[in-house]
């Protein structure tokens, strides 16, 4: 493989779709949230990327069948109160280097430009390092517009400490200079762990915000694993203290990312 290729599997004709951006990051916890939109609302795949700049490897399952390092378009038609199209984006990877990741997304937004999506989402993680007590929301937009509109669904906006990197913020920074609007969404995580939990709170508010209507039974189900996830690393957490006689918060793990 010479050059970033997407392979289309159906030709489909969309109306003025809204894209939703959630590759593999922090805590997996966009990846989770678009996962469980496509499992339950069975969105159809209609194209495939594949790209050298994905990592030099493949995945391997249970089985033994291994699986390319590819990220996946699929599409729901008439969703939603509002009967809108989606183009949703998921994968197992993202690009390895800045200049992929450039030529990847530009690649994707020319290839949902032609859909004609103007609205963009992209879902994340924002990283902690430590124990949540319960899942915020952070965000950020490419106006002050839709910044305003993420305060009115209790989601904090992004300080100007931090950046948002990969996909999710170069997607909504390209697609900016195209003339398309957008948010990103990002859970707030531990950032070792998949995180149900994160992906949970992320996903209400882009319920909220798209009108699209989504069952969360599952997903509960995930997240309440994960709090006892976190119990768990709270508990070894302590231990380690005890064992090093650290003081708690001696010891700074926050990252961003």
């Amino acid at each position: 493989m010479r050059e970033t290729t997407i392979n289309i599997l159906e030709d489909v004709e969309l109306s003025s779709p809204v894209f939703i951006e959630a590759l593999p990051g922090i805590g997996h916890v966009g990846k989770l949230a678009a996962d469980h939109i496509i499992d339950e609302l069975q969105a159809v795949r209609f194209a495939e990327l594949y790209s050298p700049s994905f990592p030099p490897q493949v995945l391997v399952d249970e089985n033994g069948i291994v699986e390319p390092m590819k990220n996946e378009f699929y599409y729901l038609r008439d969703a939603g109160e509002d009967k809108r199209d989606y183009i949703i984006l998921v994968g197992n990877t993202q690009g390895l280097s800045p200049e992929g990741q450039y030529e990847i997304c530009g690649m994707i937004l020319d290839f949902v430009e032609g859909y004609g999506v103007e609205r963009i989402y992209t879902l994340g993680g924002l990283a902690t390092g430590q124990p949540v007590d319960k899942a915020r929301v952070y965000g950020a937009a490419t106006d002050m517009e839709l910044a305003e509109s993420l305060k009115e669904h209790d989601v904090i906006l992004r300080s100007a400490d931090g950046g948002i990197i990969g996909a999710s913020g170069l997607l909504l920074g390209m697609g900016r200079m195209r003339g398309m609007r957008g948010v990103c969404l990002m859970g707030e995580t531990p950032g070792y762990f998949i995180d149900a939990e994160a992906a949970r709170a992320l996903l209400e508010v882009l319920l909220e915000m798209t009108k699209l209507q989504v069952d969360l039974e599952k997903l509960e189900e995930r997240a309440e694993e994960t709090r006892k996830m976190i119990s768990r690393a709270q508990q070894m957490e302590q231990e380690m203290i005890d064992r090093m006689n650290l003081k708690p918060g001696e010891e700074d793990l926050r990252y961003i990312g």
